[in-house]
């Protein structure tokens, strides 16, 4: 999600150290040559490592420049096509409403619709790499393009459409002759809004902290909104992320203490859907708000399930949730919080996946243990277990029991000490057991109340962000860890030392989207703020872009750029490597993050380019012109 830097959450007060004050990039950035022999051999334990050095070249495509036109630009022998752009249908059963180019859906058509500002998306193959479910995240709206009138004449159907925007969309695709199409009507269609049924699972399931007048039970909720990155589980599930709930929530006069460390303040982001919908006014339904920020489970291959919020992997403005597995065929869930001063979590199951899919794991995720990252100066670091009882977390802190730990991860994380971090974002796992994360920048570094700035802390103004990579101890569920910065991004030619950087390749600024396909390229998206683009450190860096890395050389090339005012977000992949999905959030998005209702082409007209159209966020699926493998 494309944010303004000025106002972006920052509610952690914690004395924790952060990323800054435990980083030597002299020393931690990926090394080659000699220098990398050096730096690896106190590594070889971990295993993988000499994969690092040497090696064919995976990347054989011609880097893209730096563009600012209102169009894909991939490689010389790629094609780019456009599918399923918001408000198209998704091919329900007997509804199939046309998208209105003046924003005048209703709200019931919208529900039957693509959401808006398409994110975090997986392909679910059914006939091999010729058909196939795509999953995504819907992130979140904007009211100048949503309605015809903006936030004018505000009404509880407005309310009820920008909820139907939300959430996630289940299509079905296929191939013929080169290109692919929704299938519609399709049995597996589905849209998952601001205002499905769901459960709540896990240890937080029933706790007094989630009762509230219309459950009273404290195990069911409406809906999942704000979804940003998503995982899939090797059992064929969808993890779907809430991130920037709080936005959402109108805040008491004087909130509390808790409310205040998940960022709460009187008023909302702007929502104004307490304004129709009480269960958002915090001041009257307190509660509400700890029923969101969970990671939900949802089974794309069973239309009729039902969505379950995993409390045991923690409370968190979640961007995304990546799963590996232990020999022992544990599965461990990797999780960034998106925002300045956040953590980074791992979930480690307690019982191995079992065979028989979706069913035959139902509760997998709801027993285990959730631990937050401590990275240490020497280049080591340690899972810290969020566990009620053991150290700090105790009712004399104000842990009753464990569900009260996992609802309050974050004030959890700050007693155990964990790394304040750069904004941790997506999160990937390559082929060696190398963890890699997106920190997408900090612009606070040195502000007020934060840490200040020191001989181990280069990085002043953090503007251009970072990957950060880690190897777990023996296996993904070790307690200990070995780390470094795979790359500094930034400008070489910039005039400021700390937004230089240390690419090898093409330059980029604001890390986030991650992926790694089968034959282990590192594709990196970026998430350079509309209200930052093209000003100042990011004067030269054009459009988002994304790039492909060859992690064993550090070479990283320009792969695709986007239109204007958008985001590069989401990657998945057919089977056979031969086709890629992508997702083009917010085209269009002017720097206030609210399109102008009487104007909405002024940044972007992209896809459609109609002299009557609006910008819609779309999935671009890429292929090679002759057929072959992306990225060769």
């Amino acid at each position: 999600m494309a944010k303004d830097f000025s106002r972006m959450e920052d509610s952690n007060r914690s004395s924790n150290p952060s990323i800054h004050e435990v980083s030597n990039p002299a020393r931690r950035t990926l090394l080659r040559g000699a220098a990398a022999t050096a730096f690896l051999a106190p590594l070889a334990g971990l295993g993988g490592c000499a994969s690092l050095v040497g090696g064919a070249p995976l990347l054989g495509f011609k880097s893209v420049p730096v563009g600012t036109a209102d169009a894909i630009t991939v490689p010389e022998g790629y094609v780019a096509q456009v599918i399923a752009p918001w408000g198209d249908p998704v091919g329900l059963s007997g509804e199939n409403p046309a998208f209105k180019f003046d924003g005048s859906n209703s709200a019931a058509e919208q529900e039957a619709q693509m959401g808006m500002h398409h994110d975090g998306i997986h392909f679910y193959a059914q006939d091999g790499s010729a058909s196939g479910l795509l999953v995504m995240n819907h992130e979140y709206v904007d009211y100048g393009l949503l309605f015809k009138d903006g936030s004018a004449t505000w009404s509880a159907d407005k309310v009820r459409k920008a909820q139907a925007a939300h959430g996630v969309s289940v299509i079905e695709v296929e191939q013929k002759d080169g290109r692919w199409s929704v299938v519609t009507p399709s049995p597996w269609a589905r849209r998952i809004t601001a205002r499905t049924p769901m459960a709540i699972g896990g240890p937080a399931a029933g706790h007094a902290l989630m009762k509230t007048a219309a459950d009273p039970a404290g195990r069911k909720v409406l809906g999942t909104l704000n979804n940003c990155g998503s995982g899939r589980t090797p059992w064929g599930t969808y993890l779907t992320c809430e991130e920037n709930f709080v936005n959402y929530f109108s805040g008491p006069d004087a909130p509390d203490a808790h409310q205040k460390r998940w960022g709460l303040k009187k008023g909302d982001g702007g929502y104004r859907w307490a304004e129709h919908d009480e269960r958002f006014d915090a001041a009257r339904h307190p509660n509400e708000l700890n029923r969101f920020g969970w990671v939900v489970e949802i089974d794309p291959s069973n239309p009729s399930s039902t969505p379950v919020k995993r409390t045991a992997l923690g409370r968190a403005a979640h961007e995304g949730a990546t799963v590996a597995l232990t020999k022992s065929g544990r599965a461990v869930v990797y999780m960034g919080e998106d925002s300045r001063f956040e953590y980074i979590y791992k979930f480690v199951s307690r019982d191995a996946v079992k065979p028989g899919g979706a069913a035959a794991n139902a509760t997998l995720l709801d027993h285990g243990t959730l631990h937050v990252a401590r990275f240490d100066a020497d280049g080591k670091g340690r899972w810290l277990p969020l566990v009620h009882g053991q150290g700090p977390l105790t009712a004399a802190n104000g842990f009753a029991d464990q569900g009260e730990v996992l609802i309050k991860s974050r004030q959890a994380s700050d007693l155990l000490g964990a790394t304040k971090m750069d904004r941790p974002e997506w999160i990937d796992v390559d082929a060696q057991g190398w963890v890699y994360c997106t920190l997408t920048n900090n612009s606070n570094r040195g502000g007020k109340d934060q840490p200040g700035l020191d001989a181990a802390n280069p990085r002043a103004n953090n503007t251009m962000g970072a990957i950060i990579r880690w190897k777990d101890d023996g296996d993904h569920d070790g307690l200990s860890l070995a780390w470094n910065h795979f790359v500094l991004a930034g400008d070489p030619a910039n005039t400021r030392p700390e937004a230089q950087g240390n690419v090898k390749g093409d330059a980029f600024g604001c890390p986030d989207g991650l992926w790694t396909d089968a034959r282990g390229v590192l594709w990196i998206q970026t998430d350079m703020s509309t209200s930052a683009m093209g000003k100042g450190d990011l004067a030269r860096l054009g459009h988002n872009q994304m790039l492909a890395a060859d992690v064993r050389t550090g070479e990283i090339r320009r792969f695709l750029v986007g239109p204007a005012g958008c985001e590069i977000t989401g990657a998945t992949g057919t089977p056979d490597g031969r086709t890629m999905f992508i997702n083009i959030q917010h085209p269009g998005e002017s720097p206030s993050e609210l399109s102008d209702p009487a104007n909405p082409r002024r940044i972007s007209n992209w896809p459609d380019q109609r002299a009557d159209g609006r910008p819609r966020s779309a999935t671009v699926v890429i292929r090679k012109a002759d057929g072959g493998v992306i990225g060769t």
